[in-house]
């Protein structure tokens, strides 16, 4: 019987089904570095949490090291919409995200953001709350 690297990951961090990528590979620390999404390389890879983060360069990989919960996506890369209105998991797309008091947030797609953005703080209360309880 076959299993994804996946199977065995911590489900509290989002990898999508058949993959061991967090952030979809993106470089979690260019979001706070350079304000944009990056997709990282395997030139530049670490394994944390049972997940695999990719980075854009060695400085990213760096500081990710020195401090990964300040780069690490909010509720694990879940959507933080979802998390904070459905209190569910639903996948975080690295396209749609947003620094908010110096963290990461995800969201699902476009749709999903503009409804996020109309309560940040509100949403970020509600995720807050329920995501201790989803783990």
């Amino acid at each position: 019987m076959a299993f994804s690297v996946n199977s065995f990951a911590d489900k509290h961090i989002y990898t999508g089904w058949f993959s061991s990528k967090a952030v979809s590979g993106y470089d979690a620390v260019a979001y706070f570095t350079e304000g944009k999404p990056v997709k990282g390389s395997a030139k530049y890879k670490f394994e944390h949490l049972g997940v695999e983060w990719y980075f854009s360069s060695e400085k990213h990989l760096t500081l990710f090291k020195e401090s990964p919960e300040q780069y690490m996506p909010q509720y694990g890369g879940y959507c933080a919409w979802a998390v904070a209105a459905k209190k569910q998991r639903a996948p975080g797309d690295p396209r749609y995200w947003k620094i908010v008091d110096n963290k990461l947030y995800l969201n699902y797609d476009i749709s999903v953001q503009e409804k996020w953005l109309k309560d940040i703080p509100g949403f970020i209360k509600a995720a807050d709350k329920h995501w201790p309880e989803m783990n």
